[in-house]
């Protein structure tokens, strides 16, 4: 196909600004300054008007906003579902009897694995990383398992497996497809990055066992009592002045200030024992209800004859669920009358959280969506005919120097979501890989789905937690008390290797 692609000014600002933006995360800097004056030089280069440009800055956020809102909202309410039962300590008693039943070092490192995944997929990796490390963690030393492989095993299957897809809450699918253009669905990126994200977990925590399973020692006390006499690292309280603030804020949003409490049921008065009673009821309620809402997702697909949730239906299900379980908890925690004002300050909580570990992505993603094409009508004010599509006919232009070959192209789009990641927060990255994508996959033949999908992988297992000692990483190994840069150099070969076969394994099925 013969480009008619006329490249101007503005595709050339456009290109030189994604240049400068990919430079400032590899030395490890945010980026919403590089994507806010770019976005000014580039509307101003296509309207040759710096007022318009001034105006496209507040405009691009603006759509960028519009667009991913349901995002926001969604990390808001699951928050202040995680907050309410918090206050119950029903979080604490969702994990804790899984600690009973770790007998070796082997059966520990997998239900810490399990566990993780299963909260995380729930709650992203925010809770996962105190509790496991809090309730868990302990219990599978003392059965065997390094320290090292217990915070491997948290690593790999919160902050790659369960972020890397974000199944149920959606953020990074719903980001990629918008950046990626109307016609990538989200719940089709979702679907895609779930298998994916299974593929390189799986191998990666089967590398990582195979490399730690000749250091698991027979269950004794004594390990535990010489792990707990170790001095904390102090890394954790570092966090903050490392990587992006957003993945900081992830991390460290439900840590428990002091040991989590005993629940023991003894002793307790009239009104401990009915939070106890609601503690542990909601305990098994919430799991319930959430596999519940994976099963109205995913069972449509499994069987076509049963009603399928359309366009944003599946996240608007899970903040609904999400709402009314914090209205429930709320009300068996305080009482009628004070959950009238309890349950608002959750859900002030949760919106406060949200744009904490959010809020940088949405000029970031302003400046991508400036590139394509139904984006920037919107932040232009002119109809989709006259808008511009820059990075599509930049590829358009340049198509000649693309390699024919989807593999070739796949493990590109990979390779630029890793870089994106090395600032050390994998959803910064998401609107270049899911625009990239976007222009990139009709270009080549491949859906944009697929390569959206495999940008997703790369940026969030490089910068969500698992290759950065810079990222939300340093969070594990604090609350492990493993040196962070041990954590990085066991991670490297299988995480990579599962990347590497999870793109394969994408060309393979859907190329």
């Amino acid at each position: 196909m013969e480009s008619t692609a006329t490249l101007t000014v503005a595709h050339g600002i456009y290109l030189a600004s994604v240049a400068v933006i990919i430079l400032t995360m590899i030395l490890r800097a945010n980026v919403v300054v590089p994507s806010i004056i770019g976005t000014f030089l580039v509307v101003t280069a296509l309207t040759s008007n710096p007022i318009s440009g001034l105006i496209g800055i507040f405009s691009a956020s603006f759509v960028a906003a519009k667009e991913l809102f349901n995002i926001f909202l969604v990390i808001a309410l699951m928050t202040a579902l995680l907050n309410s039962l918090k206050s119950l300590q029903a979080d604490i008693r969702m994990v804790q009897p899984f600690s009973r039943v770790m007998r070796s070092g082997t059966s520990a490192y997998i239900i810490i694995a399990t566990c993780t995944y299963v909260l995380s997929l729930f709650f992203w990796p925010t809770p996962a990383v105190p509790l496991v490390s809090a309730i868990l963690l302990p219990a599978a030393i003392a059965a065997g398992l390094p320290p090292l492989a217990g915070a491997m095993a948290i690593a790999i299957a919160g902050q790659g497996m369960a972020l890397s897809s974000d199944y149920v809450i959606g953020v990074a699918p719903g980001i990629s497809a918008k950046a990626a253009g109307a016609a990538v669905s989200a719940s089709v990126v979702a679907d895609r990055a779930l298998v994916l994200s299974l593929i390189t977990g799986g191998i990666a925590l089967v590398l990582a066992y195979m490399f730690i399973r000749r250091h698991i020692q027979a269950p004794n006390p004594a390990l535990l009592s010489a792990w707990q006499a170790q001095a904390q690292s102090g890394t954790l309280a570092r966090m903050e002045e490392s990587g992006s603030f957003d993945k900081a804020e992830i991390a460290r949003a439900t840590s428990y200030e002091e040991a989590p409490p005993a629940l023991a049921d003894n002793g307790r008065t009239t009104d401990e024992q009915r939070r106890i009673h609601w503690s542990k009821t909601f305990a098994i309620v919430t799991p319930l209800v959430f596999l519940g809402v994976i099963a109205v997702m995913v069972l449509p697909r499994i069987f076509p004859s049963l009603p399928a949730l359309r366009g944003g239906d599946a996240a608007a299900l899970v903040g609904g669920a999400a709402a009314a379980l914090t209205l429930f908890v709320a009300l068996a925690a305080e009482g009628g009358r004070k959950m009238l004002d309890i349950y608002p300050e959750h859900i002030t909580d949760g919106f406060v959280f949200a744009f904490k570990a959010m809020g940088s992505v949405l000029p970031i993603a302003g400046f991508f969506f400036v590139g394509a094409n139904e984006t920037a009508a919107q932040i232009l004010g002119v109809p989709q005919a006259q808008a511009p599509g820059l990075l599509f006919e930049i590829i358009s232009a340049a198509q000649h120097l693309i390699p024919d070959n989807h593999f070739l192209v796949a493990f590109g789009v990979l390779l630029v979501g890793m870089i994106t990641g090395i600032d050390g927060s994998g959803f910064a990255g998401l609107p270049l890989t899911g625009t990239l994508s976007g222009a990139l996959g009709p270009v080549v033949g491949i859906d944009p789905a697929t390569l959206a999908a495999v940008g997703q992988m790369g940026a969030v297992w490089t910068g969500g937690g698992t290759l950065i000692a810079w990222s939300s990483l340093i969070a594990v190994a604090g609350f492990a008390r493993v040196p962070v840069l041990d954590m990085v150099r066991a991670l490297l070969i299988p995480v990579v290797a599962g990347l590497v076969v999870s793109t394969i394994a994408s060309i393979l099925i859907w190329g």
